[in-house]
């Protein structure tokens, strides 16, 4: 029997049957974007939750300037129960074993972020619109296990990733002390125990209240007048861009003339990502396949009608030159106990997690990263005032 690999999750197939196999693949993409259809969120129709017990006897605008009730928020705020731990070691372990069976023909280097527990949208509870919230708690798992900086500040100090109602509480208050205060009137300035979905302007706000250096970035297709015109940059040059081989050359004239390499449509974004993650990472070795464990915040990945957390990315070196970015993402749409099931019996799991930058189908995309450190005095005033960097192409 002839055997072949698979060209998007490299596993081993009948060569028969690759043809079928790889067509699934695209069958799976379409049922995932028709989810991110069903459950994009109608603003207007704005439902309430159960409340949790936190300062009932005082009003919301009173519990946005109190310290007192902030110190209760702190004390009283409930734990989400729902995670897993160990997800991103599992998934480094099947991630290895792909490595081990690949074939001569390509070799791959995966990137991950070194810790993050998934947060699953529970049924009866969020699910349809608590996507960003689940996301925000995956990136918080990350950053209260790998920064003791973040988790002396995060959430009053607890130590632990609360539950959506304290999160809300959490942004209210943020927005009570003035950070983007502009999104919050979106809101009426109020968001605890509404259905509300959110996005990376409430993830950015609610985190930079605890003096943590998060930052948007946004990628957008250009309007029909702008077509045949190069990509364009609106903001500060993102550091994380592709620069040509000259950029920084001690024999360069000048290094502020240091820009961008123009890349056209969805790889743009999948450049950026890359580069994010392979910043600073020394111990990537060229010519050979391996898994990497970098020291990067996982991203808050969003587009129309749903969101998701990136927490890696794989580069395939194919033989014709050809080099091919597949996104690892973890989706609160997935249930945690199947995530788990697949990576610990090593199969099915690329379904899941797997997106390659054909499945990139929006106009707009928007991720929210974390810088490290924490910030203070007149740096903390400047994160009040969101901005993004922008990149239409």
């Amino acid at each position: 029997m002839n055997w072949s690999s698979c060209p998007f999750c490299t596993l081993q197939v009948l060569s028969i049957e690759l043809e079928m196999h790889a067509n699934s693949h695209f069958e799976d993409e379409d049922e995932d974007l028709a989810m991110d259809e069903d459950i994009a969120f109608d603003y207007k129709s704005v439902r309430h939750l159960p409340l949790p017990k936190v300062s009932p006897m005082h009003p919301v605008s009173d519990f946005l300037t109190s310290d007192e009730n902030i110190c209760s928020l702190v004390s009283a705020q409930a734990r989400d129960a729902n995670f897993n731990r160990g997800f991103l070691a599992l998934l480094k372990n099947c991630l290895e074993l792909e490595c081990e069976k690949s074939t001569s023909t390509t070799t791959s280097i995966t990137i991950l972020s070194g810790y993050v527990d998934h947060f699953q949208s529970l049924e009866f509870e969020d699910v349809g619109w608590g996507c960003g919230w689940r996301n925000i708690q995956m990136l918080a798992s990350h950053l209260l296990v790998q920064r003791q900086e973040a988790k002396e500040v995060l959430f009053g100090g607890v130590g632990f990733v609360p539950d959506i109602p304290s999160l809300q509480r959490w942004l209210e208050i943020a927005w009570g002390k003035g950070f983007d205060v502009a999104g919050s009137n979106d809101f009426d300035q109020k968001i605890y125990g509404k259905r509300a979905w959110i996005g990376t302007t409430e993830c950015a706000a609610l985190f930079r209240s605890f003096g943590i250096r998060a930052h948007i970035v946004d990628f957008c297709f250009s309007t029909p007048q702008d077509v045949g015109k190069p990509p364009k940059v609106v903001g500060p040059i993102d550091r994380y861009l592709n620069r040509p081989d000259t950029c920084g050359d001690p024999g360069s004239s000048t290094n502020a003339k240091c820009f961008p390499v123009l890349v056209n449509g969805h790889q743009l974004l999948a450049n950026w990502v890359w580069s994010y993650f392979s910043d600073n990472s020394r111990c990537i070795k060229s010519g050979c396949s391996q898994v990497v464990v970098a020291e990067k915040a996982p991203l808050y990945f969003q587009h129309d009608g749903h969101s998701r957390t990136i927490v890696g990315i794989q580069l395939k070196s194919l033989l014709n030159g050809m080099q091919q970015f597949t996104f690892l993402v973890l989706d609160p749409v997935h249930k945690t106990q199947v995530l788990e099931s697949c990576l610990r019996k090593k199969v099915g799991w690329q379904r899941f997690i797997k997106r390659g930058v054909h499945t990139l189908k929006k106009t707009e995309y928007q991720l929210c990263y974390v810088d490290p450190g924490i910030a203070t005095g007149a740096e903390m005033e400047k994160l009040k005032t969101l901005d993004s960097t922008r990149f239409e192409f």
